[in-house]
C-alpha cells in the first residue's frame, strides 16, 4: 500500500485547530454545514487562511447552495472541498472549472444496500471519493461500517476511508490491499466534546500508523 494520508475533520476552536495542526496532518477539515455540532462559525473560520500551507484545508458542505459554497472558496483559501450531500455531477463539475487547483471530493454514506454504479457518473468530476458509514446526520457518528462492502467498489478512483475509525483500528487498516485508499479520515472518535480534538490521541494514531501503516 502506498503512503496514507490523514485527513482530521471536524476542526472547530482557535487553540485546538493551531495544536492539530503543529501535527502536520495532510488536510484538515471544517464543516460548513449549520445542522452539524462541529459547524464552524465565520469568526473561527477566519483561521483557516493562516494554516500552513502544506496543510491542505477541506470545507465540508452538504447540499449547500453552489454559490455560497464558491465564496466559501474564495473567502476561507480552500484548498478542497468534500460534498456529504446530494451534489450532482453538474454541481461538482461546475466547482472543478471554476477552481482549477481545488479538489473536489464527493462522499458517500455506505451500507450493505449501497449501489456502487452510482458513482460511475461522478468519476470525471471528483478527485476523491470519501466512504462514510451511512447516518441521516451525514458523518460525524462515530460508527464503522463493514469495510468488505468496498470490495464491490470496482473503480479505480482513490477513496478516503471514514467512519467512526479509531486508535484500535490501525491493524485493521494495515491488512487493507488496496492501492486505491487514499487517505484515513478521523473525527469524532478523537475527541473530548463535538469539535475538540484529543491532540494526544491524534498523536498515538500517527505513531501507530507509522509503524503499523505506511505514513
Amino acid at each position: 500500500m502506498s503512503k496514507l494520508k490523514l485527513k482530521v475533520c471536524g476542526m472547530k476552536f482557535a487553540a485546538n485547530i493551531a495544536a492539530v495542526a503543529a501535527l502536520q496532518p495532510d488536510y484538515l477539515g471544517f464543516i460548513f454545514y449549520e445542522q452539524s455540532p462541529r459547524f464552524i462559525s465565520d469568526v473561527s473560520a477566519e483561521l483557516i487562511k493562516y494554516i500552513p500551507s502544506e496543510i491542505k484545508t477541506v470545507g465540508v458542505f452538504v447540499d449547500e447552495d453552489l454559490d455560497v459554497v464558491k465564496k466559501k472558496v474564495n473567502l476561507y483559501q480552500l484548498k478542497a472541498v468534500q460534498l456529504h450531500g446530494r451534489e450532482s455531477p453538474e454541481y461538482c463539475s461546475e466547482l472543478k472549472s471554476t477552481f482549477q487547483s481545488l479538489e473536489v471530493i464527493k462522499a458517500f454514506g455506505v451500507d450493505e444496500d449501497f449501489n456502487f454504479a452510482v458513482l460511475e457518473e461522478y468519476k470525471a468530476v471528483a478527485d476523491y471519493f470519501l466512504f462514510d458509514t451511512k447516518t441521516k446526520a451525514h458523518g460525524g457518528s462515530g460508527k464503522t461500517f463493514d469495510w468488505k462492502i468496498l470490495d464491490s467498489y470496482k473503480l479505480d478512483k482513490p477513496y478516503f476511508l471514514s467512519g467512526g475509525i479509531d486508535l484500535e483500528h490501525a491493524e485493521a487498516i494495515s491488512i487493507i490491499k488496496d492501492e486505491r485508499l487514499y487517505a484515513l479520515d478521523i473525527n469524532s472518535r478523537f475527541e473530548t466534546e463535538p469539535g475538540v480534538k484529543d491532540v494526544e490521541r491524534i498523536k498515538a494514531f500517527v505513531v501507530k500508523m507509522k509503524t503499523t501503516l505506511s505514513y
